[in-house]
């Protein structure tokens, strides 16, 4: 995989300013009571990429075993740099990130990768000189043993990698490399899946494609966790959803609660919402 990392997120003037209540004690409690008994769970997470320049500040977040949660909000709020604290990318300066219960804040990738968590980030996410089969070979590299029975799993997700497998990875299309990208990261029998905007730069019918393979994803027992631009889209296929907004939490309900919010309507959805 390319080391080269996607532009960092900063915070941008035209972000909508953050609802007031966002770090309320009533949130904390129920936070708290919400994520007792979760799959993963982040709290409090003050973390970004320059030393003294935070970008996440005090955010809290949990998933639990089989959900699907989405997170939403502006440019620059901290949404993909919340994924790459969890999976070890940046430094978290403060906070706790936990995996049933286990302290996992700044563990590195592969030893993560181990415990059960798998990542797709949203660019140089295939090796495109090798084939679609060798770069799902690469999703085990820890375990090759395990090679046969996660192929026929994620084949059976995806049959057309399964069909296509001797072919290159650089001659797919970019929805095509979403599903390389995705079926590699699954190869490790994840509990848990990060994806960082994985409709970014597809057409409309890829993007639903792409909506439509997370939730079977999600069907076959991975809760996910997904970062989106397309707000609306996300919101009708996550259990739970997340407004990131500076690096808070601005609202958090059901994807269906927040997609039906005035608020959240108004201040992060606009007009693509209403369409």
């Amino acid at each position: 995989m390319s080391t080269q990392e996607p532009a960092a997120e900063q915070p941008t003037a035209d972000a909508a300013e953050p609802a007031t209540h966002a770090i309320s004690r009533e949130d904390r409690r129920a936070h708290e009571a919400g994520a007792k008994d979760s799959l993963l769970r982040a709290d409090e997470v003050v973390a970004g990429y320059v030393p003294g320049v935070n970008i996440l500040n005090g955010c809290d977040f949990y998933v639990n075993d089989g959900e699907l949660v989405g997170i939403i909000g502006p440019n620059g709020a901290g949404k993909s740099t919340l994924l790459k604290a969890i999976f070890g990318l940046i430094k978290v300066t403060a906070g706790s990130i936990t995996l049933r219960g286990e302290n996992i804040t700044g563990l590195k990738a592969n030893r993560l990768v181990a415990q059960g968590v798998g990542f797709v980030p949203q660019t140089n996410n295939v090796f495109p000189s090798l084939t679609i089969e060798e770069n799902l070979q690469m999703g085990v590299y820890q375990a090759p043993k395990k090679f046969k029975q996660s192929f026929e799993f994620v084949t059976g997700l995806f049959p057309a990698l399964g069909d296509r497998r001797a072919q290159r990875a650089g001659s797919l299309s970019g929805g095509e490399r979403q599903m390389v990208a995705m079926g590699r990261a699954l190869m490790m029998e994840p509990s848990v899946l990060l994806l960082d905007e994985p409709s970014a730069g597809l057409s409309p019918a890829l993007q639903d494609e792409v909506f439509v393979r997370t939730r079977q994803i999600n069907r076959a027992g991975v809760s996910v966790i997904m970062v989106e631009q397309n707000a609306r889209r996300c919101l009708q296929i996550c259990d739970r959803g997340y407004v990131l907004d500076q690096g808070r939490n601005a609202y958090t309900a059901s994807g269906k609660d927040l997609a039906n919010d005035p608020k959240v309507i108004e201040l992060y959805l606009g007009t693509l919402a209403k369409a």
